[in-house]
């Protein structure tokens, strides 16, 4: 397929920081695993490009949605000194975008479709994983695909959706025909947009957190779309006691209409005196941490663990922050409490659970509170950065 396509592009400075030193997998002046020791001065450009041609076992997609995240924001977002919030892999310039739906355009010959288990074909609305992992390295191999030796993440170290094509690996696809019954049109492809943030929350909670037992008691940190989808899935799994804590009314409001029970805004109470009043005393079974301000959080976690009756309390790091969490050993020992770290959302069985969740009534799409173009996708990215009253932007074509 011939022709040009417009891609809201981020460009970075490489500057490393002092001390800095590239790892096994950096590549100088291009890449790294801790993007805020070296990436500076960052700033959109929206960039022409050709239309990608897919290999032998590729898609290539026409994006129809895709959400901003928060590592969109973070990546695009300097501290005082310049350099990148966001920690993780990055790779600069890049179009950012990765939670996305759209429709096959053409695909190799050796890709197939995981839905159908026949070649895809052009037309059927699809996602993506957005962690590109390889197959065949040992964490691969282990079935952990998330923590890939050679991974590659679309939109942060490889062109992503925030333009009107990609090309992705066939492995990596998902057919969206089970939302038919419910989603049509444009509603299809936003629901489609939100799969990989639910997916995200699915992993954290359920395949590293270990799940719930119907009746459990939960409390998450932070109303983001991750949070907020952490409340949805753990309400379908039977929690008894879904409490949100969120200083955003708006992020809040949107937690309490998709499962959360309860909420707490900390900065009007204290979190640990309101979780032991909500719970009788009895604290939580599960925590997801989704604020990125593990420093002032993890105090208020740890005094609920220490004082609520709740043994085997675990606690799910979600959210990506540079910051270290005052932990004190002792209440995890006495408690029998463990901290748990989550990262993505790939294998398991992830996307075709939540899938099948949103295609039998865990409607997720409410969470989608303003839809854009492509050319106003830099500015709404910047104004996430201090008005966090949408809870998310979606990039509609």
């Amino acid at each position: 397929m011939n022709g040009k396509m417009k891609g809201v592009t981020l460009v970075a400075d490489w500057d490393p920081k002092p001390g800095f030193k590239l790892g096994a997998k950096d590549i100088e002046g291009r890449q790294t695993y801790l993007g805020s020791q070296v990436w500076c001065n960052p700033r959109f450009e929206i960039r022409e490009y050709d239309i990608p041609t897919p290999g032998d076992d590729e898609v290539l997609i026409e994006v129809k949605a895709c959400g901003i995240c928060g590592s969109d924001v973070h990546m695009s977002q300097a501290t005082e000194d310049g350099y990148i919030f966001y920690p993780g892999l990055t790779g600069f310039p890049s179009i950012l975008g990765h939670e996305l739906s759209g429709v096959v355009v053409s695909a190799g010959k050796k890709a197939f479709d995981k839905y159908t288990n026949k070649p895809f074909k052009g037309g059927e609305p699809v996602t993506t994983e957005e962690m590109l992992w390889c197959g065949m390295c040992k964490p691969c191999a282990d079935g952990y695909p998330n923590h890939c030796e050679r991974l590659n993440e679309i939109g942060f170290n490889v062109n992503g959706a925030y333009a009107k094509y990609l090309v992705v690996p066939s492995r990596t696809v998902w057919s969206l025909e089970p939302l038919k019954a419910r989603y049509s049109g444009q509603y299809l492809f936003v629901a489609g947009s939100l799969i990989e943030p639910t997916c995200v929350a699915y992993n954290a909670v359920i395949e590293r957190g270990g799940g719930i037992r119907p009746g459990d008691r939960v409390v998450i940190l932070g109303a983001g779309p991750v949070g907020i989808a952490a409340c949805a899935i753990l309400k379908r799994a039977g929690a008894s006691q879904v409490i949100i804590s969120e200083t955003e009314e708006v992020r809040a409001k949107m937690a309490l209409k998709l499962g959360a029970d309860f909420h707490i805004n900390p900065l009007k109470e204290d979190f640990a005196d309101r979780v032991l009043e909500i719970t009788y005393g009895m604290g939580a079974d599960l925590f997801m941490e989704a604020t990125g301000l593990p420093e002032i959080v993890y105090p208020g976690i740890e005094r609920v663990v220490w004082e609520g009756r709740t043994l085997n309390s675990k606690i799910v790091v979600t959210a990506r922050a540079e910051a270290k969490m005052p932990v004190m050993g002792e209440v995890l020992q006495v408690r029998r409490a463990q901290i748990i770290g989550a990262q993505g959302h790939s294998g398991h069985g992830t996307f075709p659970r939540v899938i099948e969740c949103m295609a039998t009534g865990m409607d997720m799409t409410p969470m989608s509170t303003k839809k854009i173009t492509l050319e106003e996708l830099p500015e709404n990215i910047i104004r996430l950065q201090t008005d966090r009253t949408e809870v998310k932007i979606t990039y509609v074509s």
